[in-house]
């Protein structure tokens, strides 16, 4: 539960390059994610190319940390996967919850960039990757090697828990 507690959006990356190894532990982790139905639509797209990496920051206005990222990953839905529709968004969140928790536990520093439901940013991440008209692009991970530290943050708030009803 440390990495739940502890993980931050990071945005400042040292130039180190992350190992193979921990990028398929990232992947793993991410096709563990629960999904309805173990329909498992998800689809990601690996950018470790800085020129595509800086193309992405003109597609998606949030993304400047992207220049300095040592690998982003693109989760995606292919929508010819899904038995539950409209489901893909949860499967897909899920996926991409499990990356940043990995990328705590291995020492790395991730930020989520949401994608979908921003049609502009969709339409340009379908056009700059050329995806198939069934898939959709959800979210961005940016990752590398932490260049900035931050303090745990205690978000848990009594106020916003109820019981039996409203």
């Amino acid at each position: 539960m440390k990495e739940i507690f502890e993980r931050r959006s990071i945005r400042k990356y040292s130039k180190l390059p992350i190992p193979d190894d921990y990028i398929e532990k990232l992947l793993r982790a991410a096709m563990a994610a629960p999904s309805a139905g173990n329909q498992q639509p998800w689809e990601f797209i690996l950018i470790k190319d800085k020129n595509i990496l800086t193309d992405i920051t003109k597609v998606h206005p949030y993304s400047q940390m992207l220049k300095e990222a040592a690998l982003a990953i693109v989760i995606c839905a292919d929508l010819d996967k899904e038995k539950h529709g409209g489901c893909w968004v949860q499967d897909c969140s899920a996926a991409t919850e499990n990356i940043l928790i990995e990328a705590q536990h291995l020492g790395l520093g991730s930020v989520w960039l949401g994608v979908y439901p921003r049609e502009d940013r969709v339409k340009g991440l379908k056009e700059l990757f050329n995806l198939p008209e069934r898939v959709v692009p959800l979210s961005i991970v940016s990752l590398g090697y932490p260049a900035e530290k931050k303090d745990p943050s205690n978000r848990y708030d009594k106020l916003r828990v109820h019981i039996n009803k409203w």
